[in-house]
């Protein structure tokens, strides 16, 4: 877009801008810099026959309004959706689904999206079939006459599988199935699913987004109207939303979301390349990299390589170990905040799937993985380079 074309809305300016000017940014009433926190339950009716546009928190709050918007915003869709979780904007949005129908998944997705699909929603007669969506091949060959939807992550958590979004979107509208694209680790600022015809984008937001490891949060954004309200019905109905305060926090983090990721991206492209020479990692995976299989994919749809770095150190003790000499990245379960966190999916976000089914979609008890964050890039490197010697 060039400068003469920026025009007055937030959806016509370019993406920084429309982190700190959303809409929501200044309060209306008495013109402060931070939206309200509307610490309330329920709402006073003035006129019984005329009510108010939010009656109970549950139903609708201000604040959540406001990061609703602003999501909305930033991934070009209808309307977005805050929840009280990244799980329970996922399961909110499969129970679209219904008893006898069955949905297509990516493979290696994240566990906890699998310990939902495989222990509740199979218990509920709602099907799924987890294929390898690098193969497109085989994600046309999982249809089923019951089949409803595709769910997509790409990359995907924690081998950095890359789907064609495109391919995928086109092939399920032509066979009327909703698709749903978790678009947790890349962000709108770097991936826009919508734009490539996904129904609806799904975030953990406690990840980059909200980006300081200190708010639990969800968020969903739907391409329609229709969607929308079938969406806005189960979360009132499950009440599956986020807090005032909360909803607050996310906003707070998610205006530095473009310096964050941008810094995070530089660091974890010089990480990747550093560990593809280091003599102790069997692997490493990262979308950036010049012999990553699905690289030329990945830049058709998305406009940067992401934070997160997998890598392979050959044993599921020589991965204790390593988690047990680094000094700077927390070890513990989550990415993508400002401090770099190192976790070990075979017993934190993966521990609910079956070791068999873990190693074979390349979930090693080896693999590691490397949520980069803001600090200096050679400490982290140097810091990395004594726990993988020892």
């Amino acid at each position: 877009m060039s400068d003469e074309n920026i025009k007055g809305q937030p959806s016509d300016r370019r993406f920084a801008t429309k982190l700190l000017h959303f809409g929501s940014e200044i309060d209306e009433h008495t013109g402060a810099s931070s939206v309200p926190i509307y610490q309330a339950s329920t709402f006073h009716h003035h006129d019984i026959f005329n009510p108010p546009q939010y009656d109970y928190s549950r139903s609708g709050n201000p604040t959540r309004q406001a990061l609703e918007d602003y999501i909305a915003l930033l991934e070009g869709g209808a309307r977005g959706f805050a929840f009280a979780s990244g799980m329970a904007a996922i399961s909110t949005t499969f129970l679209l689904l219904s008893a006898g129908e069955h949905v297509i998944v990516t493979e290696d997705v994240y566990g906890g999206t699998y310990r939902l699909l495989t222990s509740i929603l199979d218990r509920l007669g709602i099907e799924s079939t987890f294929v390898d969506m690098t193969d497109f091949e085989a994600v046309k060959a999982a249809l089923q006459p019951n089949t409803k939807a595709v769910f997509m992550e790409t990359p995907s958590n924690p081998t950095l599988k890359i789907t064609n979004i495109a391919e995928t979107t086109s092939w399920a509208k032509e066979h009327g199935l909703l698709t749903v694209l978790d678009n947790t680790f890349m962000t709108p600022y770097h991936q826009r699913p919508i734009e490539h015809g996904v129904d609806i984008v799904l975030h953990s937001a406690t990840k980059f987004l909200g980006g300081h490891s200190d708010v639990l949060a969800g968020l969903a954004v739907t391409a329609d109207e229709g969607l929308a309200k079938r969406l806005k019905q189960l979360q009132n109905g499950l009440g599956t939303v986020l807090s005032a305060q909360e909803s607050w926090l996310l906003m707070r983090g998610m205006k530095t979301l473009q310096a964050r990721m941008e810094h995070s991206e530089r660091s974890a492209r010089r990480l990747a390349e550093w560990l593809s020479g280091h003599k102790e990692v069997t692997a490493v995976y990262y979308p950036g990299l010049e012999g990553h299989p699905g690289r030329a994919v990945h830049e058709k749809q998305s406009l940067g390589y992401g934070a997160v770095v997998s890598f392979d150190v050959g044993s599921g003790e020589r991965a204790k170990s390593l988690l047990s000499r680094v000094q700077i990245p927390l070890v513990a379960v989550s990415l993508g905040a400002v401090e770099s966190i190192l976790s070990y999916p075979a017993m934190m976000s993966h521990a609910a799937m079956p070791k068999e089914v873990r190693h074979a979609r390349g979930i090693t008890d080896g693999l590691v993985r490397y949520s980069v964050g803001l600090e200096d890039i050679e400490d982290l490197i140097e810091d990395l380079d004594q726990a993988l010697r020892a």
